[in-house]
């Protein structure tokens, strides 16, 4: 559950809500991840999402960097994602950490000196940026560690305005063959299946100003 600054409801809230709102046919929550920003959290006070945290029985957290917010309406904390790894993990040991893995944003060998300080801060595994190539995927599946959980992301870019905000906010180099029509990404979300299976790995889906039903329709 991601933790969009633009919403007064928070990522650990919208689990909370998550969790009552949908349940499988024994009664049982299903598994809801909150997305916490490591720059929102203050090195100075208590875990402010500790309380929600337990009162849900939650047992898995995601810590990101977080995109930049409006820094004249959004308060933020000069700590990274392993400062808040290794907190977590000091203060709420019973929590599962796991950590971001952006393949774009800098070289691949600058992204996995900084995964290797998060995996040391105490991460348990990695969520990926959305991958749009399969190779690209291969190539960073050849360095990662092997026994580590990997849930590698995929998305929807189905206009040439997302094109473009993916390219300048994420730095995104879509390959050669890359189309902004939803078969294309649903076509891309199989394979991205199929090459998770293929190494015991898992995916999630990040459908964006596309319906949820009709993505998933095409793809599982």
């Amino acid at each position: 559950m991601p933790d969009l600054v633009k919403f007064d409801l928070r990522s650990w809230e919208a689990t909370a809500l998550a969790r009552e709102c949908a349940r499988r046919a024994d009664g049982t929550a299903y598994r809801a991840i909150p997305h916490l920003r490591a720059a929102d959290v203050d090195p100075e006070a208590p875990l402010r999402m500790a309380r929600s945290l337990a009162d849900q029985g939650a047992e898995e957290v995601l810590v990101v960097s977080g995109d930049d917010a409006d820094y004249f309406t959004h308060h933020t904390y000069p700590v990274d994602a392993v400062d808040v790894i290794r907190r977590i993990r000091a203060e709420l040991p019973h929590l599962t950490v796991y950590a971001g893995l952006d393949p774009y944003r800098q070289g691949i060998a600058q992204e996995m000196r900084y995964l290797e300080r998060k995996l040391s801060a105490g991460a348990a595994g990695v969520f990926t940026q959305p991958f749009f190539d399969v190779g690209l995927m291969g190539a960073w599946a050849r360095i990662l560690p092997q026994d580590l959980p990997v849930w590698w992301g995929a998305t929807t870019v189905t206009s040439n305005g997302a094109i473009g905000y993916w390219r300048r906010r994420n730095l995104v180099a879509f390959p050669t063959d890359f189309e902004p029509t939803l078969q294309w990404q649903r076509t891309f979300a199989r394979r991205a299946i199929d090459f998770a299976h293929e190494r015991g790995h898992h995916v999630y889906f990040m459908p964006v100003r596309t319906s949820v039903t009709d993505y998933l329709a095409g793809v599982v």
